[in-house]
């Protein structure tokens, strides 16, 4: 993050954190993060970006949550700030939720923000 600016705080819940060790293990990427992006697109001007990375990148942003190793790209960081993952199951499989305090809003797919 730009200096002087607050530390980015970024939070997986205890489902979401369990989904992240699930998908690391099944693919075999032991020693890999799960990097958390935002890019343009979506139906609401934003969209989330999760991918699983060895390594952090230049000017990278390096947390951990969960005993999860988190890389935020310094693009992405205002636009994640105290969020949270959540993960939710239901009928027709699961997947990861964002509640995210910076988002005034959201489209019904809810993988898509604007700020």
């Amino acid at each position: 993050m730009e200096p002087g600016c607050e530390q980015l705080e970024l939070k997986l819940t205890d489902a979401a954190a369990a989904q992240v060790k699930k998908l690391l293990a099944r693919d075999n990427r032991q020693g890999h993060g799960l990097r958390v992006a935002v890019s343009d697109g979506g139906c609401s001007g934003y969209s989330y970006k999760l991918d699983f990375d060895r390594e952090e990148r230049p000017g990278d942003t390096v947390l951990e949550s969960a005993g999860i190793k988190i890389y935020v790209d310094p693009a992405s960081a205002a636009l994640l700030q105290g969020i949270v993952i959540d993960f939710e199951s239901g009928l027709y499989g699961g997947g990861f939720k964002f509640n995210n305090p910076n988002a005034t809003a959201t489209c019904g797919c809810g993988t898509s923000f604007s700020a």
